[in-house]
Formats: C-alpha cells, structure tokens, sequence
C-alpha cells in the first residue's frame, strides 16, 4: 500500500474514551472530573472537554444556511432627510450593504434613498410612528425594484421595556404585511429578543421567550384575518449575541430549527423568515472601550458561523457618546473583514459536523422548548410578562451572572481583569448603578455595579484632587511574593486607585517601616504561606504600630485570619475575593482618611 493512499494518522494507535479517562483521572490526581473540566453553562448544559467518534451525537434539522448574501448593518439615525440621505451614501461607499434607518418623525422616502441602489442595498426602517403611511411612501418609491430589508415598529421590544402593549400596532402590522405583499424580500414584522439576552437572560431564555412572542402574536394578527402563512414570510428576527462563543453559534441554529418546529404546528412547511443579529449592550464597557472591538469581533463571528441573514455591530465607543466616523466605519469593517479575507459566509454550514457544536445546538434547543412549552402551558407570553414570570426568570440568571462577574469567575477584559491603568475615565461616562424594576425588562451593561464603583473613585478623585496609591510591600519568597504582587495588581487595579509596581524589601521587618511611613493610601503585603506563617502577624503590629489610617490587605489565603484581623489587617485579595465588597470596603475606609 502506498504512502499516498495511507489514513492520515494511521500510525498512531486509536485511544479510546475510558483510556483517554483514565490518563485525565491520574493527571488529575484525585481533583473532581466535573469541577475541573467540564463547563457547566447558565443555560443548565454540561459541556464536556472533549468528544469523539464514540459519542452518540444527535444533529438538529433546519439549523439554516450559511448566508453567501450576508448583510453588514449600519444604523442611522435620521435627525432629518437630507443628512439621513448623505449618511446612508457614505456609509454604502464605505463597504456597507446594509442600513438601518432610525426614523423619529415621518420622512419622505424618495429623498431619504435617493442614490441608494435598493437591488444590491438592503434598506430597514425603525419607526414607532406613521409606519403605515411610511410605507406606502416606501412600496411606491421601489415598486420597480427588489425591495430587501425590514421594518421594525417596535411591537415587542416596547412592551417588555415600558410593560404596556400597544393594540394599535396589531393593526399596524396587518397593514404593513398587505402593503408589502409585492415584496418577498422585505419584511413587515420585526420580533426582537435582544432585550432579553441584555436584561441578563441565558440563551435559552432568549430563544423561548422569542418564540412564546411569536405565537402570541400570530393569534393576535389571525384574529385581524392575516395568514398564517403570510405572518411566518414576513418575520425578521432581531436576537442579541452574546459573549459564550460556541454557546452562541449554538443558539442561532437551535433558533432556526425549533422555529421550523413552530412553523410546521402551525401547518407552514417552509417560512422565508430573515435572522438580523446585533451585538449585544451587555457585553460592553465604558473602561477600556477598544476591547468592545474584539468583543465585537468574536460576536460577529458566532452570529456568521449560525446561519444568520444579517449582521448590526455597535461602534465600540457607543455606549459613552455618539459614535464617530472612525469608529463607525472600524464597527462596519469588522463584517467585511470577516466575509471578505476570512472567508465567513464563503463555505456552507461550515459548523455542521462538529461534535461539540452539534452537542451544545441540540442541549439549547431541548431546554428552550422545554421552557417555551412551560410559558405556553401557564398561558403564554403576554400571561407570562404580566404576572411577571418572565422578568423573575432573567432576574434569576442575571443576579447569578453578576455574581460570577464581581467574583472575577466569569473574566471581563478591562472591566473586572486586566485593567488599563494608564486610563483615566471622567466620573460622568460612568454609571452610578443599575436601576432596578421588576415589571419591565431594561437592557444594560454587565459592568454598572463595576462600574459604579469606579465612578465613586474618580468623584473622590475630583474632589480631593488626590488618586489613592496602592504599594505591593512584598518580602520573602521570589516567585511567590511576585505572582501575589501581579494578582494584586490586576485585582485592586479595577478601583482606578494608582497601583504601583511591586516594591521588594529584604525582610517583613523592614516592609512593615517603610511602607507604614511611604505616601501610599493602601498596601498590600505579598508574599510566600511559609513567610505568612512566620511572619505576617509581626508585619501588621509593626505596621499599625506606626501608622492606624492606611488600608492594609494581604495577598493570599493565611491560615491565621482571626489573629491577623486582630492585629489590625484589613483584609486580604486572593481567587476567592469578590472584587465589588472588597473595593467597596476599601474606598470607604480611603475616602474617609483622604476627606478628614
């Protein structure tokens, strides 16, 4: 047999899964298989580490098709026509195939297209006033052309973020479907389930309760004498994408398949639905804003990778101020990036087969019909949002997501690890908490309670003139004293106080002196457990021995916490500190030594 016609890897003996078990289980020595390995999601899945030939995995049906037509989404908000009309040339110039007009007063569409080539430019529309008479202005403008894209009139959107539904838009949206029947392409009915996803729901959340608002209003428009079959073509679904990468390609396919399983109860065989994915509110900060690039990246590419129509990226200096040109057109470029050099939307379903991925599409779907079921079975979505089961169901996931976030478990870049220490962020762009209704869903940042208390250190900042400085004191053990120091470092550098680098000294006698007497606000002691165990309690009577203001932290995990607390220590910062009540502490105790 000739090398050409040899198996790749033939050489090698095949490794079966109890073997492969049991290497992992001596390398793991004795440590608990489930807890170090595998992934267990907010969704309620158990991802494994690793899959293969020997797993039984059940492929979903109708989990879409990769888009070759993918459209990149810019959104314009039109203050009026002319420049609404001048923004949306300038952005098809720059490379966009896509643009979402934000209409706050009725405008005329002649003027707001003119120049748009609406057979290669996908033009949609988000109005919440005179939607009908816009779009008659709309279908008599390109009656000669084909017409692609959506209108959104906010119809679920509004009432889960106000609590209060608006019958007139069931009207609305039977009209809009009529006037659009000469446009197979563009889409009446705009369902969004972004707020869910940045209210702080899971994906399957966001898949069940999209779905459970579809049902309710295709009994809503069937009442009105609109076809069922008409309602599921004229459908454009608006999700958020997340920050789980994998989870989130799973979750559009899982979207698309128990769509079809919708569908197919209502006797509709096949539905020319659109997806419009957008990058999700939740996932981005305020502090070092240019990582909500490479947030927006990764998002882009889950969404691709799960077979949606269309793509909307937020600049990544949104949420702090109107976005500029630059970072417009750099959001705007991500997509195009993506389609063009990497190949995205280039080769078809290129996720089909994978185990992992085919797993974690078919777990999200199995859950999200479980729960669309049980809000079905409690009386539907409207029933649902009314008693307020569905807000007490994201508050539930949202609470233990925030949780995992301020103890640093789930790792945010620049909002809770890895901070920018060279950035200064005005008190003003910053939040100063997250407003809490229970009646209504109010999409936000991850960061707000992070946020709020950065925002507490630039005020103190502002109106002491001083930014508090942190000295790591570290003795004792090299490599020990120095991988505490750059935990600390990363740890209390969320605060925005003036962390400085590691200061070493030759013995925690000489530590304790000299950063007792240095201008720091706070210091924190780094060392070794054997240098804690010998010495530690001598460092913090020496230290408040001379000085009783200073915060004074440890870096570690000592065994003697009573004793140390006893002496005068204030705290310590290991794996296990949650970073919100430990900074929270230390700004009071700073802010009332710095105003006194």
């Amino acid at each position: 047999m000739s090398d050409k016609n040899k198996a790749l890897f033939s050489e090698f003996p095949s490794v079966s899964t109890e073997q492969w078990m049991e290497r992992v289980t001596a390398d793991l020595k004795g440590a608990d298989f489930d807890k170090k390995l595998v992934w267990k999601n907010l969704t309620g899945i158990n991802i494994q580490p690793c899959y293969n030939s020997e797993n039984k995995i059940t492929q979903l049906k109708n989990t879409g098709e990769n888009s070759q037509a993918l459209v990149n989404y810019r959104n314009i908000k039109v203050t009026n026509t002319e420049n609404g009309n001048k923004l949306a040339i300038k952005a098809v110039e720059e490379g966009m195939n896509g643009i979402i007009f934000t209409l706050d007063e009725n405008v005329d569409a002649a003027e707001l297209l003119n120049g748009i080539d609406l057979n290669s430019t996908s033009v949609s529309f988000k109005i919440t006033t005179n939607a009908t008479t816009f779009t008659k202005n709309l279908v008599s403008y390109a009656k000669d052309s084909n017409l692609k894209g959506y209108i959104d009139t906010g119809i679920i959107s509004n009432y889960v973020t106000t609590g209060s539904f608006d019958e007139s838009q069931i009207e609305v949206a039977a009209e809009l479907v009529k006037l659009t029947a000469n446009f197979p392409n563009f889409k009446a009915i705009t369902i969004s389930g972004t707020e869910y996803l940045d209210s702080g729901a899971n994906q399957v959340q966001e898949i069940a309760y999209t779905l459970n608002s579809l049902v309710f209003l295709i009994e809503k428009l069937s009442e009105k004498s609109v076809e069922t079959q008409a309602i599921f073509n004229n459908l454009n679904f608006k999700l958020a994408i997340g920050l789980e990468y994998f989870v989130e390609i799973g979750k559009f396919r899982a979207f698309n398949s128990l769509l079809a399983e919708v569908a197919a109860k209502y006797g509709v065989a096949e539905c020319a639905n659109t997806i419009t994915a957008k990058t999700s509110i939740w996932s981005k900060s305020v502090t070092d804003a240019e990582t909500n690039l490479l947030r927006c990246t990764t998002e882009a590419m889950s969404a691709i990778l799960g077979n949606v129509d269309g793509v909307l990226i937020d600049a990544y200096d949104k949420e702090f101020k109107n976005p500029s040109d630059f970072s417009s057109r750099i959001a705007g470029n991500i997509t195009t990036i993506l389609r063009e050099e990497s190949y995205f939307g280039k080769v078809s379903n290129p996720v089909d087969g994978s185990y992992y991925i085919e797993e974690v599409s078919t777990k999200i779907a199995e859950k999200a019909l479980e729960l669309f079921q049980a809000i079905e079975a409690a009386g539907g979505f409207f029933t649902a949002f009314e008693n307020e089961t569905i807000q007490a169901q994201i508050a539930e996931i949202r609470l233990k997501k925030l949780k995992l976030i301020s103890q640093r478990r789930t790792p945010m870049v620049g909002i809770n690890k890895y901070p920018n220490l060279m950035e200064t962020v005005a008190a003003d762009l910053l939040s100063s908490g997250a407003a809490d209704n229970s009646k209504v869903l109010t999409p936000r940042r991850a960061s707000l309670e992070i946020e709020a208390m950065r925002r507490t250190t630039e005020e103190l900042v502002a109106e002491t003139k001083v930014r508090p400085i942190v000295q790591l004191a570290s003795y004792g053990n090299l490599n020990m004293r120095k991988a505490r120091a750059a935990f600390a470092y990363d740890f209390i550098g969320v605060s925005g106080f003036d962390v400085h680098q590691e200061e070493s000294f030759e013995s925690a006698a000489v530590a304790a002196k000299e950063s007792a007497n240095s201008d720091a606000h706070v210091v924190v002691i780094c060392s070794s457990d054997q240098d804690y165990d010998e010495t530690a309690v001598d460092f913090v009577k020496a230290f408040r021995a001379i000085n009783t203001n200073k915060v004074l932290l440890l870096a570690g995990a000592p065994k003697n916490m009573d004793e140390l607390t006893e002496a005068g220590l204030d705290g310590v910062v290991n794996m296990r500190t949650d970073v919100l009540v430990t900074l929270s502490a230390i700004q009071k105790k700073v802010q009332k030594t710095l105003k006194s």
